[in-house]
């Protein structure tokens, strides 16, 4: 069998398959352009886990400054004392609030929500 056969056989193989495929049918959808999708469509959405983190600030240190630190040392952050905590979802900035105690734990009360403008031009 040299190569020529085998392209033979490929074809033929293709032409025997083409002929017994029927072409699959689905009926047409329309959908209004204006339609909004209601809750009920949405609520499968409502068990997706998010990842919640709020960021006191951050800091660039050399390897060599990090192997210095020890119980007791001070990182210097790049924020304020008073300045807004950012509140990520999914590593995404959503909003940015004040620290709160409630019960002995730690909260942030929110107290401005990033605009979908703005998270827009975040991505690029």
């Amino acid at each position: 069998m040299d190569i020529e056969d085998i392209k033979t056989e490929l074809m033929q193989a293709d032409q025997s398959r083409e002929e017994g495929e029927e072409k699959a049918q689905f009926p047409h959808l329309e959908q209004s352009p204006n339609r909004k999708p209601t809750v009920r469509e949405l609520d499968f959405l409502l068990d997706i886990p998010l990842e919640v983190s709020v960021e006191l600030g951050s800091t660039s240190m050399l390897i060599n400054d990090l192997l210095q630190l020890g119980q007791g040392s001070v990182i210097e952050l790049n924020k304020l004392a008073g300045e807004p905590l950012e509140i990520l979802v999914n590593h995404t900035l959503i909003a940015r609030g004040e620290a709160v105690v409630i019960n002995e734990k730690f909260g942030v009360r929110i107290t401005d929500i990033i605009s979908p403008t703005e998270r827009v031009k975040q991505l690029g």
